[in-house]
């Protein structure tokens, strides 16, 4: 008998939920009060009490709507940290996932100690992987490519496999891994527990739901979420030690009154206030470790325009209600769609305008298409001011204090000191006063300085996110069809210019290959570019794949060892064969030479190849990969503190 409840979040956040009340382990408690996670998202009150009951569950909710913390949590209450062998297998569609929902884990585990997560995916060393799950880990987050590649090889070993998460399963049917995880199902313990989370339900994932789950209990969750129209919603994408200096940036030229900046931690709204103050503003922190005394001085100082910035968390804000708040700053991305809209609605109170602006990383962009998604309204890419425009600025500010100091201050005394000293010394008045600019201003450059190069790298990394900011659309297609038609070539358009070279693949028609599971494994196993992957043209018993020119002979390597249907792609040079493209009339999946895109359906217009070859590629010498300049987490434990989270 399967039980189904639906609720939106008007009707969960009447039942006054806490996160004690759901019955989890008191260390987790802990993490969570750490974080400033007070009460549960409507797919966390739900799921949260049937999995810890042992039942499985089938979940429909967006991203964004905290189901990383709906499954993690009750998982984790029911580890076994005596034993060694995995207890828990998340499956994710892409390694940014996977590596997300591994830091959720060791987030959540901060005080279970000797508790081990480790993320696995392709185009990250075998024997890293190997070595850390014969240490022996708990949880095991991974792609299905890589998951199943372990299992093949006998170093992954899922004998005592307690629960089995699906996490974002249309996605992982949309980009081809559908058969893989039902091979993944076929070889866990018919004992574990299973948990299916999907923003969608098609039939394929309904399928799967109805052999490999047992009387799930079938949860949907129903955003309702809105902003107020009177709020200009623009983003930021920046990330790391760059985020200050953007942050500083937007101060310096934005026009406002009082100011809301949200981080994710306690520490963090300190550490921020303090930056802020040694850059000259009126900062302070706001967060759940202030005594009440402290916290009302703050918010009185804000509202009487003592205090013009408070860097606050989303537990130390609420019930914040201040009239002269214009701006809200999401300096950390909120880890919910619920929690963004509470935090702009901070501004553009009682009819008046406000603004909220988003820092964005690039590993974040599922997030600002979730946050899209939930409002049901387009967050605008914001101009960031130019080097001209902050020095304009801060000449300007530099004079009005000037103009502000003669028209407010007794300047008797200072006028006969300065005017002794350039008689003295044979200087002209002129020249002490702007010894005595540069002595205020200090060792701190008064202008910034224009960076010519770093400018282009920005205007490029813009034209890459304007193709990142298309909408998100079915890319892949599980259907029976092998023969899609590419877009005609768009002339002069971006990347236009991208070579290209032909690629040959030992996997074809004859193994039951479709250009979803080709294109799904390149993606995902050797860390490439969507937008880098061309024609894919599938033959009897080989095919042919496009991929940017220049190739690094390490990822050439590692691309002969991803399997596609249970075979190696042993990919080869196409000038190496003759023959060129075999069977001209097997037309192939993706785009033409010129970069143009076409997933199997239109688009809404053509797309360009997003980057240049070497980020397409994405891989650093040594196999080692990289994401925002560092590398890529290959396995936590709990002695190693990581305060992002991920859904």
């Amino acid at each position: 008998m399967t039980w189904k409840e639906t609720m939106n979040e008007q009707e969960q956040q009447e039942q006054s939920l806490n996160f004690r009340s759901l019955q989890l382990a008191e260390p987790l408690l802990q993490a969570l009060e750490a974080v400033g996670y007070e009460t549960p998202t409507p797919i966390q009150a739900n799921t949260i009490p049937l999995l810890l009951e042992g039942r499985d569950v089938l979940g429909q909710a967006q991203t964004g709507t905290g189901k990383t913390a709906a499954f993690a949590l009750p998982t984790l209450s029911n580890i076994d940290l005596s034993l060694s062998d995995p207890q828990v297998l998340v499956l994710a569609p892409t390694r940014e996932l996977a590596i997300q929902v591994a830091e959720a884990f060791h987030t959540y585990a901060e005080f279970m100690p000797d508790f081990h997560v480790l993320p696995i995916y392709g185009g990250q060393d075998y024997g890293v992987q190997i070595r850390m799950l014969k240490r022996g880990v708990h949880v095991v987050v991974g792609t299905p490519g890589r998951v199943m590649d372990h299992m093949r090889k006998g170093t992954l070993n899922l004998d005592g496999l307690k629960c089995l998460v699906l996490d974002e399963a249309d996605e992982m049917l949309r980009m081809g891994f559908i058969d893989d995880v039902e091979w993944i199902l076929d070889q866990t313990p018919e004992s574990r527990q299973v948990a299916l989370f999907s923003a969608t339900m098609p039939q394929p994932i309904l399928r799967i739901a109805r052999k490999y789950l047992k009387a799930p209990a079938e949860i949907t969750i129903q955003a309702k979420t809105t902003t107020v129209e009177t709020i200009r919603q623009r983003y930021w994408m920046v990330g790391g030690h760059h985020k200050l200096d953007a942050l500083t940036r937007i101060l310096e030229v934005e026009p406002f009154d009082g100011i809301i900046i949200f981080v994710r931690t306690k520490t963090e709204t300190v550490n921020l206030a303090e930056k802020l103050q040694a850059r000259g503003y009126l900062a302070a922190a706001l967060n759940g470790d202030m005594v009440q005394s402290a916290r009302e001085r703050t918010i009185e100082q804000l509202k009487d325009g003592t205090l013009n910035i408070v860097i606050a968390t989303d537990v130390a804000a609420r019930g914040l209600d201040v009239d002269r708040i214009s701006h809200v700053i999401n300096y950390d991305i909120p880890t919910d769609t619920e929690s963004y809209v509470h935090r702009i609605g901070r501004t553009g109170r009682a009819g008046r305008s406000g603004e909220a602006i988003l820092f964005v990383s690039p590993r974040e962009r599922g997030m600002l298409f979730a946050i899209e998604r939930a409002t049901r309204k387009r967050i605008d890419k914001m101009e960031l001011p130019s080097t001209e425009t902050v020095n304009d600025k801060r000449i300007a500010k530099f004079k009005q204090r000037i103009t502000d100091t003669i028209a407010a201050e007794d300047l008797e005394f200072y006028v006969s000191m300065i005017g002794q000293y350039c008689q003295e010394h044979d200087v002209s008045e002129l020249e002490a006063a702007a010894a005595l600019a540069k002595l205020m201003q200090g060792d701190e450059p008064f202008l910034l300085s224009p960076k010519p190069e770093r400018e282009r790298r920005e205007r490029r990394d813009e034209r890459e996110q304007r193709n990142d900011r298309e909408p998100r659309r079915d890319s892949f297609r599980d259907d029976d069809r092998h023969e899609r038609e590419p877009k005609k070539q768009r002339k002069g358009g971006l990347y236009s210019d991208e070579k290209m070279e032909t690629y040959r693949i030992e996997v074809g028609r004859m193994h039951d290959v479709k250009p979803g599971n080709i294109a799904g494994a390149i993606i995902n196993e050797i860390g490439l570019d969507p937008e880098a992957v061309g024609r894919i043209t599938i033959n009897e018993q080989y095919s042919t794949v496009e991929l940017p020119a220049g190739m690094p002979n390490d990822v050439f390597q590692e691309l002969k060892k991803v399997r596609v249907c249970g075979r190696q792609l042993r990919v080869s040079k196409m000038d190496e064969h003759q023959g060129g493209y075999g069977d001209r009339q097997d037309r192939g999946f993706g785009g033409d030479r010129g970069g143009n895109r076409s997933f199997g359906k239109d688009r809404g217009g053509d797309r360009s190849f997003g980057g240049d070859r070497k980020k397409s590629f994405g891989k650093s010498s040594g196999g080692r990969q990289k994401k925002d300049g560092k590398p890529f987490f290959t396995g936590f434990s709990s002695g190693r503190k990581k305060k992002r989270m991920g859904d």
